[in-house]
């Protein structure tokens, strides 16, 4: 079984980051080596939105190593050639999507002033997934699911409400799991560790896992860890699913750990 982290940030510049992130870089290199001691085989590089040289690094690590990452990108709305580098965003090497977290304060009204409204049918147009920071924005994803069917979107991080932990992170959840009628909805169950009280194995984020599963099925339910901010290692997130989770079939297990989010995104491998 392949391993593909549907979330991780690479960044080399000492900024302020956002927290809980670790504050020290965390570089191409890094990522390399502690993806090979947690048995992790690819990652979906999302540019940090505190290092605006986290693109180009992107950019060269899935080109030197197109098995190993793929990018999700983003496209500043306001741009005034936003339509010109939408055109084109799936013609550089490893990018296959957008991701917006709207975590600034400007960046904040953006789902309800109308900034976003050019880019769904847009991407949909041009076949670009789209994944979102959802908490708060889970109404919207659901309209915009309704009115552009062939857009397909993820909700990050379970749609929990950030800055909680327990019951209170996931009081967002039957929200989320409503969003499962939409089959151009998906869901990455990334960063659970951060979410829950309890250590390692993390057995409380058993339930929300069978609950994503049951509605969205493996397919549309993609494991990661935003590796960044999480309280353990990443061999520890990693078998924290593969080896915790008896009611997860083998053909799901695999789907879930890396196949879904591949498929989801159309990451192909590397011609030989």
């Amino acid at each position: 079984m392949k391993i593909v982290d549907a979330q991780i940030h690479i960044w080399e510049q000492e900024v302020d980051v956002v927290p809980p992130h670790r504050r020290e870089p965390f570089g191409l290199d890094e990522a390399l080596r502690e993806m090979d001691k947690a048995g992790v085989h690819g990652a979906v590089l999302h540019p940090p939105s505190w290092d605006l040289g986290s693109l180009s690094l992107a950019l060269g690590a899935a080109k030197r190593f197109p098995d190993r990452f793929a990018i999700l990108g983003r496209i500043d709305p306001l741009a005034p050639d936003r339509l010109d580098q939408l055109a084109g965003w799936l013609d550089q090497p490893g990018v296959l999507g957008l991701r917006y977290t709207f975590l600034k304060p400007h960046e904040q009204t953006w789902m309800d002033d109308g900034t976003m409204d050019w880019l769904w049918p847009q991407a949909e147009q041009r076949d670009v997934p789209i994944a979102l920071l959802s908490d708060g924005y889970l109404a919207h994803v659901d309209r915009i699911a309704e009115r552009h069917p062939g857009l397909r979107l993820i909700v990050d991080h379970f749609g929990v409400r950030r800055g909680n932990v327990d019951e209170a992170a996931f009081a967002s959840l039957p929200d989320v799991l409503a969003l499962a009628r939409h089959p151009n909805v998906a869901v990455k169950i990334t960063g659970g560790p951060q979410y829950v009280s309890d250590g390692y194995p993390f057995v409380s984020l058993l339930s929300y896992y069978r609950a994503i599963h049951d509605a969205f099925g493996p397919e549309r339910m993609f494991w990661g860890t935003d590796i960044t901010r999480m309280p353990c290692t990443w061999r520890e997130c990693v078998t924290a699913f593969t080896e915790h989770q008896p009611w997860c079939p083998a053909d799901d297990m695999r789907l879930i750990m890396g196949d879904g989010i591949k498929r989801w995104l159309g990451w192909r491998d590397a011609a030989r």
